[in-house]
């Protein structure tokens, strides 16, 4: 490891230079760049300070937002089991902080990651000087962890996550990745191809724990019941019983596709309805008029003077309603995924028991994506034809959309105590 850091060491600052003007550019664009800009020096507030130098500090890293959802869920489980814990809990975008500085406690200090030169993360580790360092999903730092083990912390990766594409760029250069993941004392994965990737690149098998997603876990859990949306579709006129085609959280170019598919299928289906929900509320009006160019008769859910009568579609142009549409879908289309890139959270879908299909660009949840196809509890497609298959699939042969939403389910089910799993391991470390 020693060789690894000092290679790492020299090449750091020369990085670091070249990409410091795309990050600062970034952080004006971005507005308040000054706030808390010492932290990621190691430079603190006497406040902070104070709160960082006291026992029993247990470090958490989460990158970003979704990361920070993970850490908080894991902290709040940590708790329950130690109220005496105190958490320095670490993010590295400012919407990452936002969301942890609104739950900053007497216990609980959010601040931004040090940047990951030698002389940053030994001043931090020796700040904090943590009995325990937990990184969300994928972020290991080879000074801020080596800092970290000279001070005596144990290592933990959270919900670990390694796509292949990431595996087969750490494996041309296993030489260097490989002693620094194995500085990690444990690593809680979250399915059994992520348990096997990781060991591919010489993680000792015994460091290895399959807990499943801590960002799926509860997913299946009853959900309080929301809004009737089946009587809203019957005061626009759609039979009881009408297949419902419902896009969700879509992105520009997404909602004309799916018209477009609707209009064709409407020949087979006649009383199939199309519901749209666009991930923006306030494209409901551009939506509609994209959809009227194609000869589709569409209507907005907020409501409008000159609404067509029996209209095809409707547009859900309010906030908090996608949720309540999901038990009327007949079958749903994940939107983002196929004129975008990242893809929206499937998990709703899934835990309202529809059969889900999305595009090839859902790398934000691909461990949950790649499952749910490799369980043929999904389709996945990549094109227009593909998409306009899938769906008349599944609305032609109600036992083959039934047996894709239990097999979505079960997949949930395997992420459900994934929290607790985790936690358990932790304290089980943590002695």
């Amino acid at each position: 490891m020693k060789k690894v850091r000092l290679l790492y060491n020299i090449a750091f600052p020369f990085v670091l230079l070249a990409l410091l003007p795309g990050f600062l550019l970034r952080m004006i664009r971005r507005g308040k760049y000054r706030h808390k800009f010492g932290q990621r020096f190691a430079i603190y507030s006497p406040r902070v300070l104070n709160k960082l130098r006291r026992d029993n500090n247990v470090w958490v890293h989460a990158v970003s937002v979704g990361e920070v959802l993970i850490a908080l869920k894991l902290i709040g489980e940590m708790k329950k089991s130690d109220p005496s814990l105190r958490i320095v809990l670490s993010t590295t975008t400012s919407t990452g902080f936002r969301l942890a500085s609104r739950r900053r406690t007497e216990w609980l200090e959010p601040i931004y990651n040090p940047i990951d030169f030698i002389l940053v993360a030994r001043r931090a580790m020796r700040i904090v000087r943590p009995k325990m360092m937990i990184l969300v999903e994928a972020e290991v730092w080879p000074n801020l962890t080596a800092e970290a083990k000279a001070q005596g912390a144990k290592l933990v990766l959270a919900n670990a996550r390694l796509s292949p594409r990431s595996e087969s760029r750490y494996r041309m250069v296993k030489f260097l990745t490989a002693p620094l993941f194995n500085q990690l004392d444990v690593l809680c994965v979250q399915e059994e191809a992520d348990a096997e990737r990781w060991k591919s690149l010489g993680v000792a098998e015994e460091r290895i724990r399959l807990t499943g997603s801590v960002k799926f876990d509860d997913a299946a859990q009853s959900r309080t019941p929301g809004r009737d949306f089946s009587a809203i579709l019957a005061e626009l006129g759609v039979p009881a019983g009408a297949p419902i085609l419902l896009a969700a959280s879509t992105h520009s170019g997404e909602e004309a596709i799916l018209g477009g598919i609707y209009l064709r299928l409407r020949t087979e289906f006649p009383t199939l309805f199309y519901v749209c929900v666009p991930r923006h509320a306030e494209r409901g009006r551009q939506v509609k008029e994209e959809l009227e160019k194609i000869g589709l008769r569409a209507t907005l859910r907020s409501g409008e003077t000159n609404a067509p009568a029996n209209p095809e579609a409707l547009i859900i142009n309010t906030t908090g309603e996608l949720r309540d549409v999901y038990p009327v879908a007949s079958v749903v289309f994940i939107g983002k995924s196929l004129t975008a890139k990242g893809g929206q959270n499937p998990v709703e879908a899934l835990a309202a028991g529809k059969p889900v299909i999305f595009g090839g660009n859902m790398q934000n949840f691909a461990t949950l994506c790649d499952q749910l196809v490799r369980s043929q509890a999904a389709i996945r497609v990549t094109d227009e034809g593909e998409l306009e298959k899938a769906i008349s699939d599944c609305l032609k042969n109600p036992q083959m959309a039934s047996t894709m939403a239990r097999r979505g389910a079960e997949c949930l089910a395997q992420h459900r105590g994934a929290t607790r799993r985790t936690v358990e391991i932790i304290e089980a470390l943590r002695g």
